[in-house]
């Protein structure tokens, strides 16, 4: 059975390099065979703000508590419609590709407001009514892969381990280890494009043909070595005092 790849992506502009690259892995991915779900967040004009018009149904109307009203919303089926698609999409999926622009160290926000209303509790989080029983390596995501491809603006240097801007694995760290290790993926290497700005054909033609042998390999790279939450690596939720004792910082949770 052909694997399915759901491709989602956060640009307003079509002529921009990160919508360059969204067609690239359309393509790419069609030729090999692969089945294509997309969420293209600008055009579908995705809701970004999480708020009260996301519980048509309210659990408390009193007050408005947002892992309350996630769960019942999830578990009574009374989720919006553009929610629901998109679990959907998310469950039909053998992976998952990110394709956005670094604004402000970050995804925009319309991204970031995709995360915030898709990953309902009971969905994402709180898998199986077991709280935190599953996440870090488990969750309703087990099984299925996500990579980033993410163009900057910056030079590589200002994004290198002793970069003026931090290095960029630390910066995308709450989106790898977070948004997506946490609920079960399993997360391979960032790929990046930097010196978006001002970018010549040959040097996006080179690039291009990079990202294309990422996405050849999709199901074979090895992803990035998260420490599970089941591993035995952690007491209390705090790493083991016998490991990374040399390190400190978000890579004390990747197992080297």
């Amino acid at each position: 059975m052909s694997k399915t790849v759901l491709v989602v992506y956060a640009h307003p502009e079509p002529k921009s390099l990160t919508r360059t690259f969204v067609s690239e892995t359309l393509q790419t991915l069609e030729s090999l065979g692969y089945n294509v779900l997309q969420s293209d967040l600008y055009s579908m004009n995705w809701k970004a703000t999480f708020d009260e018009a996301d519980f048509p149904s309210r659990a408390n109307s009193e007050k408005l508590m947002f892992i309350q009203e996630s769960e019942h919303a999830y578990t009574t089926a009374q989720q919006t419609q553009d929610v629901h698609a998109e679990q959907q999409k998310l469950l039909a999926a053998d992976a998952v590709i990110f394709h956005f622009p670094l604004w402000w160290f970050g995804m925009p926000a319309i991204l970031k407001g995709w995360i915030d209303r898709v990953y309902a509790y009971g969905f994402a989080y709180g898998y199986k009514g077991q709280g935190n029983r599953y996440r870090y390596g488990d969750g309703i995501f087990k099984g299925k892969r996500a990579i980033l491809s993410v163009m900057v603006g910056g030079p590589n240097q200002d994004y290198s381990p002793r970069g003026i801007n931090g290095p960029l694995d630390e910066l995308l760290f709450p989106i790898t280890h977070g948004a997506l290790f946490f609920p079960g993926f399993d997360v391979l290497p960032t790929h990046v494009v930097y010196g978006t700005g001002k970018v010549e054909p040959d040097r996006i033609k080179k690039e291009l043909r990079s990202w294309g042998v990422r996405l050849e390999h999709l199901f074979d790279e090895a992803p990035i070595p998260f420490r599970r939450q089941d591993s035995g690596n952690y007491e209390a939720n705090t790493l083991v005092s016998h490991l990374a004792t040399d390190k400190t910082g978000l890579s004390i949770h990747i197992d080297d």
